[in-house]
């Protein structure tokens, strides 16, 4: 089950669209959705969990903890709304597909996808597009 959670005045619509979404990116990987939280807050908010659990002292748009077993995705995925409306701006994109990219790139975390290397980074951005066309096939 995909749960929203809010920690910041943002509100997701569509709800049930973007939870149906989100298991379909899983069954297109061969992964079944077990238990997952989608956490949307603000920078401060996710700056003092890089801190407090990675101990990295800088924003970033998303932070995925990932509690997965075997073919069943279960995780934490926190994405600071600050961050996604920057990158919207930055990459010259609206906020809804930024932000459908970074939901994408947490779940495909979760799915094994790293993006650490060059190569790992290409394959992921590819998966991410590839994903995000996923959102607007009917449902």
């Amino acid at each position: 089950m995909v749960e929203f959670n809010y920690q910041t005045s943002f509100l997701l619509n569509k709800e049930v669209k973007y939870g149906h979404w989100l298991e379909n990116i899983a069954l297109s990987e061969h992964k079944t959705i077990g238990d997952i939280s989608y956490v949307f807050c603000d920078d401060d908010f996710l700056h003092d969990i890089n801190m407090q659990f990675l101990h990295h002292d800088t924003f970033t748009d998303i932070i995925t903890f990932d509690y997965c077993d075997d073919d069943f995705l279960n995780g934490e995925i926190y994405i600071s709304i600050d961050r996604i409306k920057e990158n919207a701006t930055v990459f010259a994109v609206d906020f809804i597909t930024e932000l459908q990219r970074v939901m994408s790139h947490g779940l495909l975390h979760l799915c094994g996808f790293g993006d650490k290397s060059d190569q790992d980074k290409k394959l992921m951005r590819s998966k991410e597009e590839e994903k995000m066309m996923m959102f607007h096939v009917k449902q």
